[in-house]
């Protein structure tokens, strides 16, 4: 499967703004910029990995940022450079081994549909570079003195946006070669055509804008605030629920949200029989209508032996992704007499908020017993319940 890292050059010093602190921290509906930006490409189906490249005096900043609104796959946040370009360039440095696609996207591109990520990564992919860009619609004037001295023609030209995506081998060798020519450019395209590689356009979206004066934060604010009708950013909700129960035997592991847990025995499964993540699996799948587990991975395929329900779980992400639909909230519950699960409650939340997009504040996680009643309190077996609710992808 296509692995793809996104590198969020948020280094500006947002002069523009007439303001001491930098752009990308100023608050937009309640939370700072670089907040939504991130949350944004936390919910692309393919982005598996984030490093923010930041001001070298906020980087302690935007760790905070990180740790308090749980944007829980960003890997690094790392100091930036001189120019946009440094910046990028030490992003790429700090990518982990394994990804084929990088996107970078501005730190203050807020607004950008998750949808529209994930076109540009897949095209990416396909021709080996790819952009965001929108054609230009307005008149264009040169202007010299205050003076129009020429119109100039619209045909053929748009306006760039981000992300801006590639393979990650011949970003590598954009960059290699730019720092031995001692090439600048405004934007990763520009580097890409200097080694000669085609780059393919997406068509971008007006609302993806950059924030970059007062105006801007204003038009931000108002795209982002729910319509009069009241519909805002939760249509086409769905509401899903999942169950899942196994039994206790021994020589297994017990695996609970992609987290092995010491106790005498483990859950029996075809896969790794992680009760939670399936009982999650199965109400987001039910509540796309995509039928349920067994469906799509059926014990009887060998491919589906001892595997991760990380996994299993990333694939459901992607199907439900497919139906142009994505994970707002989940409540989960785990029904066990025995072991005591809350000392393993964050490393839970940790991988499912990774693995599904969404910031752990988004998931609520509880364990109960049963008083000593039914399979689960004679110690036969554990259980789950999972509540979610899916919204259309904005």
């Amino acid at each position: 499967m296509t692995t793809a890292a996104a590198i969020i050059p948020a280094g500006g010093a947002g002069l523009r703004m007439g303001l001491d602190l930098p752009k990308q921290y100023l608050e937009l509906a309640g939370l700072p910029i670089l907040v939504h930006t991130v949350r944004a490409l936390q919910r692309s189906s393919l982005i598996k990995t984030i490093v923010i490249v930041a001001p070298g005096e906020h980087l302690a900043r935007t760790r905070e940022l990180v740790r308090r609104y749980g944007l829980t796959r960003v890997e690094q946040v790392v100091a930036g450079g001189r120019t946009r370009q440094d910046s990028v360039a030490a992003g790429l440095r700090c990518l982990p081994a394994g990804i084929d696609l990088v996107a970078v996207h501005d730190g203050v591109r807020p607004l950008i549909d998750p949808g529209l990520i994930d076109a540009c990564l897949k095209q990416a992919g396909e021709t080996g570079a790819a952009i965001l860009a929108v054609p230009v619609r307005d008149t264009l004037k040169s202007v010299n003195d205050e003076f129009v001295t020429a119109n100039v023609g619209r045909a053929g030209l748009w306006q760039a946006q981000t992300p801006q995506a590639a393979r990650i081998e011949l970003l590598q060798r954009a960059f290699a070669v730019a720092a031995a020519d001692g090439f600048a450019a405004t934007d990763e395209a520009a580097l890409l055509e200097h080694i000669d590689v085609k780059v393919s356009v997406v068509m971008g979206s007006a609302a993806n804008l950059k924030v970059t004066s007062p105006d801007d934060l204003v038009l931000a604010e108002a795209l982002l605030k729910p319509d009069r009708r009241g519909e805002g950013a939760v249509a086409n909700l769905r509401v899903g629920h999942g169950y899942d129960a196994h039994r206790l035997e021994e020589g297994r592991e017990l695996v609970l949200g992609g987290v092995v847990i010491p106790y005498e025995r483990g859950l029996a499964g075809h896969s790794d029989a992680d009760v939670l993540l399936h009982a999650l699996a199965d109400a987001m799948l039910g509540a796309a209508g995509l039928g349920d587990l067994g469906r799509h991975f059926p014990d009887s395929d060998p491919a589906f032996q001892g595997i991760s329900s990380l996994v299993l779980l990333e694939r459901v992400v992607e199907k439900v992704a497919g139906r142009n639909l994505r994970l707002v909230n989940a409540d989960l519950t785990v029904i066990a007499q025995q072991p005591k699960l809350a000392p393993y409650f964050a490393p839970m939340l940790e991988n499912i908020a990774k693995t599904v997009g969404v910031d752990a504040a988004f998931l609520n996680l509880k364990a109960t017993t049963t008083e000593h009643m039914g399979f689960a309190g004679r110690g036969e077996g554990i259980a789950a319940h999972a509540v979610v609710s899916l919204a259309g992808r904005n």
